[in-house]
């Protein structure tokens, strides 16, 4: 069994800035990536962006430059820095993570169950 657990959402200003994080626990033999996605009301789950184990990150266009993703792997923990907040970056952001078990070789997608982020005006 493993959890993800993420925490640091809240009400931000337009401009500002709120950093995420996402800790894993549990039956985890290795995490291969982890990665943020989020969803505002009415919307499709939009992927934010990606950070390999060999420390390869990828973003979504619509936040490039804004956000960026780290890790730390010693504590399976994930980090999202979100700078320059806009009102539409509103939404439920979750955290992924493609993993290995212990007991299980096979790669699998896990999801957090999401903190919400909430940019005003």
């Amino acid at each position: 069994q493993v959890q993800l657990v993420e925490s640091g959402g809240g009400l931000v200003q337009t401009g500002g800035s709120l950093r995420l994080s996402c800790t894993a626990s549990g039956d985890i033999a290795r995490i291969n990536a982890m990665d943020w996605h989020r969803q505002a009301p009415g919307n499709q789950c939009e992927w934010v962006g990606s950070a390999t184990s060999s420390g390869i990150t990828r973003y979504g266009d619509s936040v490039k430059g804004r956000f960026t993703i780290t890790r730390d792997s010693g504590k399976n923990t994930a980090y999202l820095q979100m700078n320059s907040l806009k009102p539409e970056d509103t939404g439920l952001y979750y955290c992924t993570m493609n993993f290995q078990s212990m007991t299980d070789n096979t790669p699998r997608n896990y999801w957090g169950q999401g903190t919400q982020v909430t940019v005003s005006a």
